[in-house]
């Protein structure tokens, strides 16, 4: 039998080596993107798809008769109807493990940026500011160290391990916070609100689900310390915006940087993309995104099509 292959929007892995996904016995056909009316279409004669960001919910699952597996090309898998697929007896595989370096070092570049001021300074200097000083610095923007600092992960799996480790190189104390939703705490954690009330930083790694959802919010920023700073590389609906902004604005938060928005790409409305707040970082969601991280990502999508075939 001669398995056929779709990867629905192999753009998204940007100029990645998809060579290890031309396997014995299947045939790959890859598109760039597909929009949600052309994902029937191209999927119609798939044997296993491959999707990063496509949303495969239950209406399209039913016209996939087909459909043995999907491979989703990332590790959060909220844009697949599990239970749709359960019930239709396709498998559904995720990558995990890829990204534990990369991931890491983005929340420490986007902490780095903002304690020591990176952004703001460079500006200055472009401005002019600092030819113009009668000091041989500037110190127009206050820095501050991340030694003696609390950090909270807030979901402890690979990717926030890996970051309390560089946390602890770093000088700082690692503080790991329960599930909000929490009856009992885990040993060597923290009930949720009580972690947050220590964070001089917090730094967000679980996954979204309707538990997770916007759970930093108006009350649980309200429980920071006044100035604490958010990180955000795991799923931007995990914050309710409005409230972030408005305890920007306040100081309740010192800073936050977020690689990861609700809506992605978010649309030119979007409030946190319009404030202009010194005191907001934003990426495009490219903290996963190293060359190297992106290559292991295709070769364990090759590892599950293979393990999936081989059944």
């Amino acid at each position: 039998m001669r398995y056929q292959i779709v990867f629905a929007d192999a753009a998204t892995l940007g100029d990645a080596d998809l060579s290890a996904l031309h396997l014995a016995n299947c045939q790959l056909q890859v598109y760039a993107h597909s929009s949600a009316d052309e994902l029937p279409a191209r999927l119609q004669d798939a044997d296993i798809a491959i999707v990063n960001k496509c949303r495969l919910d239950a209406a399209l699952i039913a016209k996939l008769p087909r459909l043995k597996a999907i491979m989703v090309a990332a590790t959060g898998m909220d844009n697949i109807d599990l239970q749709a697929a359960r019930t239709a007896g396709i498998q559904v595989f995720n990558v995990t493990d890829y990204a534990g370096t990369a991931v890491p070092q983005h929340v420490f570049a986007l902490l780095l940026a903002l304690s020591n001021q990176l952004f703001s300074y460079s500006t200055a200097v472009q401005r002019g500011d600092w030819s113009r000083s009668q000091s041989f610095c500037l110190l127009d923007y206050p820095i501050f160290e991340l030694a003696g600092k609390t950090m909270v992960i807030v979901g402890y799996g690979v990717l926030g391990q890996a970051t309390a480790a560089l946390a602890r190189a770093f000088g700082m104390k690692v503080l790991i916070a329960e599930r909000p939703s929490a009856t009992e705490i885990r040993p060597g954690r923290l009930a949720f609100g009580a972690a947050l009330a220590e964070a001089d930083i917090v730094s967000l790694h679980c996954p979204l689900t309707a538990d997770t959802r916007h759970m930093i919010n108006k009350n649980s920023l309200a429980g920071l310390k006044t100035g604490a700073v958010l990180i955000n590389t795991a799923r931007g609906a995990l914050i309710e915006p409005n409230a972030l902004l408005e305890a920007l604005k306040t100081g309740q938060v010192g800073a936050a940087a977020l690689d990861v928005l609700s809506t992605e790409p978010p649309p030119a409305s979007d409030p946190l993309l319009n404030c202009k707040l010194p005191n907001l970082l934003i990426t495009p969601h490219i903290g996963w995104a190293s060359r190297e991280a992106r290559t292991r990502m295709v070769l364990k999508i090759a590892d599950n099509i293979q393990g999936f075939l081989e059944r």
